[in-house]
């Protein structure tokens, strides 16, 4: 079951913590964003083990899907796409045209099975290397 929240709540800021801190080392997860846009959590048998954000684009009718992350011992078992289904649906409702996100490389093809295309050059995100990727709704 997905859950959406209208702040980022302490599943989602923990799971980020763990994923995107602890196990990739990135330093600056959090920003300005987190309190101010929609945040998807996946829960399973009562337990948080996904999440993710959408944020307003910067054109009318865009949205850019972030910070989508699966606990390492739930990955493979297409839970990520239950996140972005209930982003996109979000989107969507929301009077979203188009979708965009800045996929980490090693992750481009998990989005190209979900419709998104890759736009531009690979660029660096920290110390990662980013993609940016998008889809029509």
């Amino acid at each position: 079951m997905v859950k959406i929240y209208d702040y980022l709540c302490e599943d989602a800021k923990a799971i980020r913590e763990k994923v995107f801190v602890a196990e990739q080392g990135f330093q600056n997860e959090f920003d300005e964003w987190d309190d101010k846009v929609m945040h998807a959590v996946l829960f399973l048998d009562g337990q948080a083990v996904g999440t993710g954000r959408l944020l307003p684009g910067q054109q009318q009718g865009s949205f850019v899907v972030g910070r989508i992350a699966v606990l390492q011992e739930y990955r493979g078992r297409h839970l990520g796409e239950q996140i972005m289904q209930a982003l996109e649906l979000e989107a969507v409702k929301a009077g979203g045209i188009t979708i965009s996100l800045s996929a980490q490389c090693q992750a481009s093809g998990f989005y190209r099975t979900l419709g998104y295309v890759e736009c531009g050059e690979p660029y660096l995100d920290e110390f990662c290397p980013h993609i940016l990727m998008e889809k029509a709704l």
